[in-house]
């Protein structure tokens, strides 16, 4: 299939409403944690049950996936997230809220897998790295525009009218899935949806020693990017007195950072394999991870120095996520939707996970946020390179990059 402007956007919205969820939100924290009479941290317990939901949810989506063809599934979870972000513009306890943005990410889930198993469906190997890196540059808009977003209409209508504009977005999403994107794969009633059946089926991508050390080198990846998330809104308000404007303008710069990489990324390929490529971010990355640990241990971080070192970490986001995505999923055509599933699965397990730590942990200084975030570069980069040269080497010998 040639790549049409509108079905890479749909694709690329798809890919982005999750973490749209995440970052329209960000800048009601303070708000929300007032009319909810709670605190910020209690309200930060949202997120790291919207990241559970996502891991929960992508496991059960993958399956249904395959059996039932792409676009079914994905309509229903569109509606199911539209009916979700509805009930949380109505909560009047944070459990509540806690308990629907749960709810809401195991109907988002399924845009993520979706777009990403039909990337794997419609085009050659040689050509996905570089569809990825089309769809996250549109994966890194939502950050840098989405607190603006929710902080605008936080100010025009209050912090309840983010969320219906998340059940609008996913409304119109629906729309437009059905008008551009084709049915990538039938449906296939040989695929069991029996509870054993479906173990079975994630036993054997996880035999894979391809799929399972670069889901998890991306899955690394990805929680240094929600530590960053869960803990920027309370250090960067509370603790450096940014207003919500500000904040919606730092987050955005940093964003950036993930849009930059990606779009290097896509145009190093001329030059780079991409498992070479893989390499050099994982070690860049982690380079500029230390750095940040060291000034923070030594109290030297300004705030102007932080977002810049958040920045170029982000950067490096940009090649680790797409390229260690395309190496898990290379192995896998018909059931690529419970590979696709099983690799967000682990990205969003680990990112609750640091993300949870951060909000436990946060006490308005830099550690909480900072230390995750080291602590995942340097686990991805450890990864790669124990186990890759060792023990994956051989079974990418013949796979395209």
């Amino acid at each position: 299939m040639k790549p049409t402007v509108l079905s890479l956007l749909t694709l690329g919205l798809l890919m982005a409403l999750a973490p749209f969820s995440i970052d329209t939100y960000l800048p009601a924290f303070p708000v929300m944690a007032q009319q909810l009479h709670t605190t910020v941290s209690a309200v930060a317990y949202s997120l790291t049950s919207f990241f559970l939901g996502l891991a929960v949810g992508q496991l059960l989506c993958g399956p249904l996936l395959d059996r039932f063809g792409r676009k079914k599934p994905l309509l229903a979870g569109l509606f199911l997230y539209s009916l979700a972000a509805v009930a949380c513009a109505y909560v009047t306890e944070v459990h509540w809220l806690i308990g629907l943005r749960f709810v809401l990410a195991v109907g988002g889930c399924v845009g993520m897998v979706a777009s990403r198993a039909m990337v794997r469906d419609l085009y050659q190997p040689q050509e996905i790295a570089g569809i990825l890196s089309t769809l996250l540059l549109i994966l890194g808009i939502s950050p840098i525009l989405a607190p603006t977003v929710g902080r605008l209409i936080l100010e025009l209508a209050g912090w309840r009218a983010i969320f219906l504009s998340m059940a609008l977005l996913s409304l119109s999403l629906m729309v437009l899935v059905i008008r551009t994107l084709p049915e990538s794969k039938p449906a296939d009633a040989s695929i069991s949806l029996r509870p054993r059946q479906i173990l079975n089926e994630y036993i054997q991508v996880l035999s894979s020693s391809v799929f399972s050390v670069h889901a998890l080198v991306a899955g690394l990846a990805s929680a240094g990017l929600f530590s960053f998330i869960a803990g920027s809104p309370q250090l960067l308000m509370d603790t450096y007195h940014f207003s919500q404007a500000d904040f919606s303008y730092a987050f955005g710069f940093c964003a950036g950072g993930l849009v930059l990489g990606s779009q290097i990324n896509r145009f190093a390929h001329q030059w780079k394999t991409t498992p070479e490529l893989l390499r050099i971010a994982g070690r860049l990355q982690a380079g500029f991870a230390l750095l940040l640990g060291l000034l923070g241990i030594l109290d030297l971080l300004t705030a102007p120095l932080l977002l810049l070192l958040v920045f170029s970490y982000l950067v490096f986001h940009g090649f680790i996520n797409p390229n260690a995505t395309t190496l898990a999923l290379l192995p896998f055509r018909q059931n690529a939707g419970s590979a696709s599933a099983l690799a967000g699965c682990l990205q969003m397990i680990l990112g609750a996970s640091f993300s949870a730590l951060v909000s436990y942990f946060s006490d308005g200084s830099l550690l909480p946020m900072i230390i995750p975030m080291v602590l995942a570069s340097w686990s991805g980069l450890g990864l790669q390179q124990l186990v890759v040269h060792h023990h994956a080497s051989k079974a990418l010998e013949g796979l395209p990059t």
